[in-house]
């Protein structure tokens, strides 16, 4: 009988909502805790604090963000269920388990120490930078002065693309010629500097650990300069802004390099390419501020 009772609560769906709510309810407390920063659980077996601070902030960013994911998904998840009917199988059901199921595969590819994480971190920088490159070398490769040509190919924008504000004149070519210098700098400085930390790299020491972390924290601000600065090379240029643009970028790259000089990853071997990096750099910098100079 009451195997039979059990079978039809399951079948009406009526007592498995609560617990299904509550559960929802207790993954956004987890979720919340986990954007404001790392729990104050503590147990005699196990030193929390130890913990957190001989990961490295840069791996536990990666951790908290998969885990993330994973409470996120399982949320959509459970939310997708408590709103179809629970003996039903869905598409959005289907879509939701396998987000949680990508969640979990990510998580159990996260970096296994600060330095793989920070050279992970640098990767995706190093991959942003490479495609502006790319991006604004084509531009200037092109026979075609005007760089938008190959997004207004219709006839009826015939008159649009006679406005001379679509096409780089003379000048402009000269001022992009050091950006693109800025921006090869960049990309060879996230190269030299990856290179650096897989050969020298340690995480065996607090001190350590937070040199590759302060590494980490500062690459990030070189995709976003270099973003700008790609932005702004773009017809009608206004120098202006790419010489505050220019100048956003070579402080950034600067700052890498002096932080990797002063870090363990920098011994003697690693001094020429430091040289030459910041030798490159204000180079380039100045030439941008020449070619600019009377326009402000």
């Amino acid at each position: 009988m009451e195997e039979r009772d059990g079978a039809m609560a399951l079948e009406s769906g009526e007592d498995l909502r609560p617990p299904l709510r509550n559960l929802v309810h207790g993954l956004r407390e987890v979720a919340s805790q986990l954007r404001e920063g790392e729990s104050f659980w503590k147990s005699e077996d196990f030193d929390l604090q130890f913990f957190w601070k001989t990961l490295g902030v840069t791996l536990r960013r990666l951790v908290r963000d998969a885990t993330m994911d994973i409470v996120e998904g399982v949320i959509q998840l459970l939310n997708v269920i408590l709103s179809t009917p629970l003996q039903s199988l869905s598409q959005d059901q289907l879509t939701s388990t396998g987000g949680v199921w990508e969640a979990c595969d990510r998580f159990s590819k996260i970096p296994k120490d600060n330095q793989a994480a920070v050279l992970s971190v640098m990767s995706s920088y190093a991959a942003i930078v490479e495609d502006a490159l790319e991006e604004m070398e084509q531009a200037r490769r092109a026979d075609n002065p005007d760089p938008f040509s190959d997004i207004f190919d219709d006839d009826d924008d015939a008159d649009l693309r006679e406005n001379r504000d679509t096409y780089w004149s003379e000048a402009d070519k000269q001022v992009m010629a050091p950006c693109l210098g800025l921006l090869k700098a960049a990309k060879a400085c996230l190269k030299k500097v990856s290179g650096a930390m897989k050969t020298h790299g340690k995480v065996d020491t607090l001190q350590h650990i937070t040199q590759l972390d302060d590494l980490g924290d500062i690459t990030s601000e070189v995709s976003p300069s270099v973003d700008e600065l790609v932005l702004s090379l773009y017809p009608p240029m206004n120098y202006i802004t790419v010489q505050m643009n220019a100048a956003k970028v070579a402080s950034v790259l600067n700052k890498v390099l002096e932080i990797t000089k002063s870090s363990h990853m920098c011994p003697e071997s690693e001094s020429s390419w430091l040289q030459f990096l910041s030798g490159a750099i204000d180079h380039n910098m100045d030439k941008v501020k020449n070619l600019t100079q009377g326009t402000i």
